[in-house]
């Protein structure tokens, strides 16, 4: 039985009512995140808060819970639900009020929270993608729930048996439709910088850190459509996909057609955090 966090109480998921006239359903007005535990122990929570912060901050929405909140909240729904590998799942919505496009007064936030188990040691995925035009509103750095569009690109990747879509907007390289992206062109690793266009993807984060840490020449730099389909490796990086490589794009392999080298050294400095974390060495 899964157990879940719904404004202030921790229930089995499959209890919980959400009222049709919160905002959340009706406008997508709300945010989220998702934040994997490796044994129990959650990976870079507070980076997480921060980007949650951001978000409703980004919208206009009050944070219903402090910080020493929200960590009780995100330990006690882990540990409800056996520790291990999990990916907790965060929404935070304006609330219920009646129908009307104007911001209401005087309503409460609704917190919700779930869980799902994670494989912390998946086999390497060999992503294929596709490009497309990057269809999204423009505050991408908003951790919208409002996902349509990125559902809608993702299918055209599937109705091209792709797993994802890189996404293109004025020639030039965005995210995926859950990932951020990076390139390699001989030693260089190059990744779209923060902006209005991209989430700034906490994985994407520490992805640099040990790219730098380890020497590696890892740059945060704009990429053209035209870099990415010259690239020798292209990687995409998320909270639960960690980092995968590319290697096939629109139908062309990347490179020889196999995960390469630098990829395969930061799949291993990302796993070598991953022991860290769970020994307690690091956040």
């Amino acid at each position: 039985m899964t157990v879940a966090y719904f404004n202030g109480e921790f229930l089995p998921l499959a209890d919980i009512r959400i009222s049709p006239l919160d905002r959340g359903f009706l406008f997508a007005d709300g945010v989220y995140e998702v934040i994997p535990a490796y044994a129990g122990r959650l990976f870079r929570a507070q980076a997480h808060l921060e980007r949650l912060e951001g978000s409703l901050a980004g919208i206009r929405l009050e944070n219903p819970l402090g910080r020493a909140e929200w960590g009780a909240l995100l330990d006690g729904i882990v540990a409800r639900n056996g520790g291990g590998d999990q990916a907790v799942y965060l929404q935070v919505t304006r609330g219920a009020a009646a129908r009307e496009h104007a911001i209401p007064d005087g309503i409460s936030a609704t917190v919700f929270a779930m869980t799902r188990l994670m494989d912390a040691n998946p086999s390497t995925p060999a992503v294929i993608a596709v490009t497309r035009p990057d269809i999204r509103w423009a505050r991408c750095d908003i951790k919208s729930v409002a996902l349509l569009a990125n559902v809608l690109v993702r299918e055209e990747a599937r109705d091209c048996s792709a797993s994802e879509a890189i996404m293109i907007r004025d020639g030039m390289v965005t995210e995926g439709t859950a990932t951020n992206v990076f390139v390699v062109d001989g030693e260089v690793v190059r990744t779209p910088p923060k902006s209005r266009h991209i989430l700034g993807g906490i994985t994407r984060e520490l992805l640099i850190e040990l790219a730098r840490a380890a020497q590696m020449d890892c740059r945060e730099e704009p990429v053209t459509q035209a870099e990415l389909s010259a690239a020798q490796e292209v990687w995409v990086s998320s909270s639960t996909k960690e980092v995968a490589p590319v290697v096939q794009l629109d139908g062309r392999p990347v490179g020889d057609g196999a995960p390469g080298p630098l990829w395969q050294r930061m799949h291993d400095l990302f796993g070598d955090f991953k022991q860290r974390l769970v020994r307690g060495d690091v956040d």
